[in-house]
């Protein structure tokens, strides 16, 4: 079923319950305290999947304790000419190369607050992030007034934001992840938070691809800058995990990042090893090759508090949050 279906089937109300009645579980020992808020599971789905905020309903149905909105920008943009996003079934993975195509913060701002204005009247507890990034037009030394326009303009309508520095696909976007560059964009957007009667929990979306001294400095300006949290980690750009038949493959697909079941212990190697450079002090969402129970117990092993889920739920179904809740009950 497409989302699309889904949407339609949510539109009418006995449907909706029998949707959310099949995926939904609740339950006390699903629940989660993190950075204030309350999640009704530590199930996730992350950012790029939702980048317009136009399913936020359906994916409540689904299940899904959180959801990331995004990646936003400022200004609306089309992202990366199609094709852009590429299966690899045999290693049950992804390739994309999106590019942040999002509406813009203004029109993903207006649907956010038809959301809001849904959650209060029905009751939903799903947890909404926004994800931020700055325009492909904008200069690297310029991104800090996005993401700032950003969190002002959606600061009233998300739970929660999440950085995004990290993505392969814009170019030049990841240089943000050095240090003075992300010191300035952080510290930017603290400063427009600590104004707020309620601040916004701030987080941190990083790469598994770091040279060896970044890991250091990322986790040092984490606890400096007193971020709430740290989504560990978004897609990589090494392919060297593929089988040759999908190496093969995925070089006639050209560039973008990869997801899936063969970054499952890359990502896990990267929570663990921010999980011991922070002392636990900084709380830290799991990303990458989550699609089983036992692979979202790996993250939380490693010292994750939560995870999200993103090709998993191409390849496993709209069950995946409950197969999942299911084994922590």
């Amino acid at each position: 079923m497409s989302m699309d279906m889904l949407q339609k089937a949510c539109s009418i109300p006995w449907m909706r319950k029998r949707i959310a009645g099949a995926f939904q579980l609740k339950h006390p020992k699903l629940e989660q305290e993190l950075f204030g808020l309350h999640f009704p599971n530590i199930v996730g789905l992350g950012a790029g999947f939702d980048k317009n905020a136009l399913y936020l309903p359906e994916l409540e149905a689904l299940g899904f304790g959180s959801v990331e909105i995004g990646t936003v920008t400022p200004l609306p943009q089309p992202g990366n000419d199609a094709p852009r996003l590429f299966r690899l079934p045999a290693s049950r993975a992804l390739i994309n190369r999106m590019g942040f195509n999002n509406n813009g913060v203004l029109a993903i701002r207006a649907r956010l607050e038809r959301w809001q204005h849904a959650k209060q009247k029905h009751g939903y507890q799903m947890i909404v992030g926004g994800n931020i990034g700055k325009n492909k037009v904008t200069e690297n030394e310029d991104a800090w007034k996005d993401y700032t326009r950003c969190f002002d303009e959606l600061a009233d309508v998300v739970d929660y934001f999440t950085i995004n520095v990290s993505s392969p696909n814009t170019p030049g976007l990841r240089a943000l992840q050095e240090k003075d560059a992300l010191e300035k964009i952080i510290s930017s957007v603290q400063e427009r938070n600590n104004q707020r009667s309620l601040p916004r929990p701030i987080l941190l979306k990083i790469a598994p691809d770091q040279p060896e001294g970044a890991w250091e400095d990322i986790a040092n300006l984490a606890v400096s800058l007193q971020l709430s949290g740290l989504v560990v980690s978004n897609t990589t750009i090494d392919r060297s995990m593929l089988s040759l038949e999908s190496q093969q493959k995925a070089e006639s697909m050209g560039a973008g990042g990869l997801s899936g079941l063969p970054v499952r212990e890359k990502a896990t190697d990267a929570v663990r090893r921010m999980h011991s450079l922070t002392g636990g002090q900084i709380p830290i969402i799991a990303s990458g090759g989550i699609f089983t129970a036992a692979d979202a117990r790996e993250k939380l092993d490693a010292g994750a508090k939560m995870v999200q889920v993103w090709t998993g739920f191409v390849y496993e179904g709209p069950g995946i949050a409950s197969k999942i809740c299911r084994s922590f009950i």
